[in-house]
């Protein structure tokens, strides 16, 4: 049984709290992982925009977004300009490399990304994505491999971009196995790794997932002779949640669920390309989460 872990960082108090402890819990565990980094200005107070978005509130509600984020976080960009992230936390990113983690871009400006891909221009997305790429080297002193969109928000624009990045891979979409992926004619050359899990921000709250149960009900979602792909928030179980991953953790420990790095399954996979699967990438809905996302449609489906 094999699981990735992809870590996706959100915000400035994510990166300043929550990778370090992070960072602690896998090394307890010998684990590695993937850390994706929101590379720009913190701007999560923008997100009240979404309070329009079908099942927002409601996500709201039953999450404690104000305990999980803290109302500094969730006033950066509105009340005072957003943190950047990569000029304040350069050694912190650093620092997960350093203990042997892969390192990769999530974004530059998460809510930007997030909420505004759609409307974006190829000229737009290709700028955006670039911003990010700079922030990186800078921090990193080389260039990215690999990128996981903001809210799981990818689309042709973005696709071919990261083509024009030369990335190995991606993790931009909900799916259930590694793909290339397609938009109407267009076949793209980077390699899509869906996160094929729930994540726990679209459990938390729902009366038929109570949190004592959470663990078991992930190690009854693993599928054995296949990737599992787990994301995981710094501002969720780098924080609040912190204990109750670690239970996860134990749980994967006990019944020998091998840790993989992305990275690595790319690799492994691109040595025979012809056995790697095109499938349409397409907009829609994920149970637990607001708006649209990017889905990976199995052939036949």
């Amino acid at each position: 049984m094999q699981l990735a872990l992809k870590i996706d960082v959100d915000t400035e108090r994510g990166t300043r709290e929550g990778v370090p402890g992070l960072l602690d819990l896998l090394g307890k565990y010998n684990i590695s992982a993937t850390f994706l980094f929101s590379l720009g200005p913190d701007n999560t107070g923008r997100a009240i925009r979404r309070i329009f978005r079908p099942g927002f509130l409601k996500k709201v509600s039953r999450t404690s977004i104000v305990e999980i984020y803290g109302w500094r976080t969730l006033l950066n960009g509105l009340l005072w300009p957003g943190p950047h992230i990569g000029e304040r936390h350069a050694d912190v990113m650093r620092l997960a490399r350093a203990k042997g983690h892969e390192v990769g871009i999530h974004c530059y400006d998460h809510i930007r990304w997030q909420d505004g891909l759609r409307t974006m221009t190829m000229r737009q997305v290709r700028n955006e994505l670039n911003k990010a790429r700079d922030v990186f080297k800078n921090v990193f002193g080389q260039e990215a491999r690999t990128a996981g969109a903001a809210g799981w928000q990818a689309n042709a624009y973005s696709l071919q971009a990261y083509d024009e990045a030369g990335f190995v891979y991606g993790s931009d979409v909900r799916g259930q196995e590694p793909f290339f992926p397609k938009t109407s004619d267009n076949v793209y050359r980077t390699l899509q790794i869906p996160t094929t899990l729930p994540t726990l921000d679209e459990l938390l709250g729902r009366p038929e997932y109570p949190l004592g149960g959470l663990v078991d009900h992930y190690m009854s979602l693993l599928q054995p002779h296949k990737l599992n792909v787990l994301t995981i928030h710094t501002e969720l179980e780098g924080m609040r949640y912190k204990d109750w991953f670690e239970g996860v953790l134990k749980a994967c420990r006990e019944r020998d669920v091998q840790f993989v790095l992305l990275i690595d399954v790319a690799h492994k996979l691109l040595k025979n390309q012809g056995m790697i699967p095109v499938c349409e990438l397409v907009q829609a809905e994920i149970d637990g989460r607001s708006g649209m996302l990017a889905v990976q449609q199995l052939p036949g489906a």
